[in-house]
């Protein structure tokens, strides 16, 4: 669509590939984050940004360049930014004398920022820093939070959420045990955010179910919140909101139980019973002197032939 809001067809294939890869879906792809370094983001931020992009690799874009921007005044770059990278979460690296390492995570909807938090870096441990083994490019992470900050306080419940849809990665049909590699440990304690990264090492214990070690390969940051700006209740909701092709079907007629049994109530019309085939026993047999009630009288006896 044109700044005149007119319909515009694709002239090639490729054109036509592009927009169809942009079009909404009923299952959307994985969401891709941009990571844009501020116009005065000093050597610590930028190393954060590079860690950050090391981690969400391949799902993230990396601006190398410095772009003057201030996200919480003026959010135009970023849309623009989302809407060229077709990227729904960003996180954006700033530095000065009244906000001292500066880093603002947040996601977009509909191309418009949804909500975005303002974290501080207290304390930064790069990967370069750590000399262990490295997990590979791509890994699914598995994301554990600690802390009774992140249930009660709806700023630090919208910050779970947010960190959650930033480094969930792709939705996967199935797990097997050694993909299960890397773990992002938030703890939440006397307002500040510790963000550690291990390696889950597998090592023999004599049984089936391996022991399981975790080992420090970094990055590790110690940050404390700043500024918010969280959706209305009602925009949130919208953005929750599943289309209908996705919602499963009720069936009708099936239960559940608290041990997950099902169970299925099935609809019979009533039946006669005195129809009912049963065994022909001796024993079963009516009498004459039954049937001849049964029919209401007695029946005349036949003359006996000489």
């Amino acid at each position: 669509m044109d700044a005149l809001g007119r319909v515009v067809k694709p002239k090639t294939k490729r054109a036509k590939r592009f927009l169809e890869r942009r079009e909404p879906k009923l299952t959307e792809n994985t969401k891709n984050a941009m990571l844009i370094k501020g116009g005065n983001a000093n050597l610590t931020v930028t190393e954060v940004l590079k860690d950050i992009y090391a981690v969400k690799k391949p799902f993230a874009v990396l601006y190398k360049k410095k772009n003057i921007t201030r996200p919480f005044e003026d959010q135009t770059s970023l849309e623009f930014f989302s809407k060229k990278s077709d990227c729904s979460l960003f996180m954006f690296g700033s530095h000065n004398k009244k906000r001292p390492n500066n880093l603002i995570i947040g996601r977009m909807f509909d191309y418009h920022v949804l909500d975005m938090i303002e974290l501080g870096i207290e304390n930064f441990v790069s990967l370069k820093d750590v000399k262990n083994n490295k997990c590979p490019e791509g890994t699914k992470p598995m994301l554990i939070f600690a802390g009774d900050m992140f249930e009660l306080n709806e700023e630090y419940r919208r910050l779970k959420n947010l960190l959650i849809d930033f480094f969930r990665g792709p939705t996967v049909p199935s797990i097997r045990l050694a993909g299960l590699e890397h773990v992002l440990h938030f703890t939440a304690l006397d307002g500040k955010i510790y963000m550690r990264s291990y390696k889950v090492l597998l090592k023999k214990s004599g049984c089936k179910i391996p022991r399981i070690e975790l080992e420090d390969i970094g990055p590790s940051l110690d940050l404390v919140m700043r500024r918010t700006h969280l959706a209305s209740d009602d925009l949130y909701k919208l953005s929750l909101k599943q289309p209908k092709a996705l919602k499963p079907k009720k069936k009708k007629n099936i239960s559940h139980d608290v041990f997950g049994t099902t169970y299925g109530r099935i609809h019979m019309q009533k039946q006669d019973l005195s129809k009912l085939q049963t065994r022909k026993l001796k024993g079963l047999k009516k009498r004459p002197a039954e049937k001849s009630a049964q029919d209401g009288g007695t029946s005349p006896k036949k003359p006996k032939s000489a």
